[in-house]
């Protein structure tokens, strides 16, 4: 009788043991990567529909602002230059010199010549009053003529006056005639150049007072003034150099009077309005500053638009290219004081817009100028009142118009 062998269970090694708890740990793993990648994609769908959907954003913005040009008013040379790059100038701060001798010479013979002319109108016054009686005096000797003629006409048949007489009184009348006709004459012309007006508003007075106007302008322009407060960039001019009307000297960059120009997709545009909130971050200082903001315009044109050559779609192949719009962007002058911006400064946009029901394009007219400066407002005024002062100076004190 045969015994057959039959084989010993082997004991469960450790390798073993890990190969049969091996898919239960990949079903977890994966489970766990599942719902991470669910929560994830819920997480991310509730934040654009509670937040993200109601907020635009674009990092293609920078800085833009005002850049003045400071150019002359009048020709001159350069003998000063008050200012460099980068200082802080106050509106009315000289900043340039120019030459003043030329223009204090033509000043001076303005306002000689408008003195000289005063006193001739004074004259051509003096002469309608005198025309007037020199008119009066060829009258009284007309009419004494006249009856001289008549008297001897009467007396001539009786023979007490000889026809002889009579002759010599009939050419007096007519040399009296000739006499008043003259003297009419140069009454009508002198009394032509000053009727109806005073010494102030007679042409002659006007004419040289236009002149010391403008003499004394170009006087006082040779003294170049900051238009506007701010700081000086790309000075250009140089000691010595002969500058005209219109060269550009510097620039002065008012440095609270910045904004951002944003260029939004236009598939970004369809619920932007203006007025609506803005934050927005520079580079320059990171996320440590947010500046606060408001939509000031949406652009009228793309930048390819308004491109010296633009864009001509409708020749040759044509690819869509999706525009961008430059929005303004007004930032807060007082965040602007504290944390100075430069032109040009790489910034992000966040623009929120909850709130559409504001205007697309402004829809009021502007009823004041956006910027304007005072400072040669008073130039005028101060010739004015030294053309007042020179009349009043050389006119007479007696006998005439004022």
């Amino acid at each position: 009788m045969s015994t057959e062998s039959t084989p010993a269970a082997r004991p469960a090694t450790p390798a073993t043991s890990a190969a049969k708890g091996m898919p239960g740990k990949r079903r977890m793993a994966l489970l766990i990567v599942l719902a991470v990648v669910v929560l994830t994609v819920a997480g991310w769908l509730a934040w654009y529909l509670l937040i993200g959907r109601w907020y635009e954003n674009t990092d293609d913005a920078y800085v833009q602002g005002n850049v003045v040009a400071v150019t002359p008013q009048t020709a001159g040379t350069v003998v000063s230059i008050g200012v460099d790059d980068g200082m802080m100038v106050t509106a009315g701060q000289v900043l340039v010199q120019l030459d003043p001798h030329d223009a204090q010479m033509a000043y001076q013979q303005a306002v000689a010549n408008l003195a000289g002319t005063v006193r001739q109108v004074r004259g051509l016054y003096s002469a309608v009053d005198a025309g007037q009686a020199t008119v009066a005096a060829q009258q009284a000797a007309l009419t004494r003529a006249r009856a001289d003629v008549a008297r001897r006409e009467g007396l001539v048949a009786s023979g007490a006056v000889s026809s002889e007489e009579l002759a010599h009184a009939r050419d007096q009348l007519a040399a009296a005639e000739a006499a008043l006709s003259v003297s009419h004459g140069d009454l009508s012309r002198n009394r032509a150049l000053v009727d109806a007006t005073t010494v102030q508003s007679q042409p002659q007075v006007q004419a040289a007072a236009a002149r010391l106007r403008q003499a004394y302008l170009d006087s006082q322009r040779t003294q170049i003034l900051a238009p506007i407060s701010g700081h000086v960039a790309q000075r250009h001019v140089q000691l010595g150099q002969r500058v005209q009307p219109g060269t550009t000297l510097m620039t002065v960059v008012p440095s609270e009077q910045m904004w951002v120009e944003a260029n939004f997709k236009e598939t970004q545009l369809a619920n932007m309005r203006i007025g609506q909130p803005v934050e927005v971050r520079a580079d320059l200082y990171g996320n440590k500053v947010t500046y606060r903001g408001t939509v000031g315009s949406l652009g009228m044109g793309t930048g390819s638009a308004f491109a010296l050559l633009p864009a001509q779609n409708a020749s040759g192949n044509w690819i869509k290219i999706v525009q961008r719009l430059p929005v303004r962007i007004n930032l807060e002058r007082e965040q602007l004081a504290k944390y100075p911006l430069r032109i040009g400064l790489s910034m992000s946009v966040d623009v929120d817009i909850h709130d559409d029901s504001g205007q697309v394009l402004a829809g009021e007219l502007s009823t004041a100028p956006v910027l304007s400066t005072a400072v040669y407002a008073d130039q005028i005024g101060d010739a004015d009142a030294l053309i007042e002062r020179i009349v009043q100076d050389n006119l007479s004190q007696s006998g005439t118009r004022d």
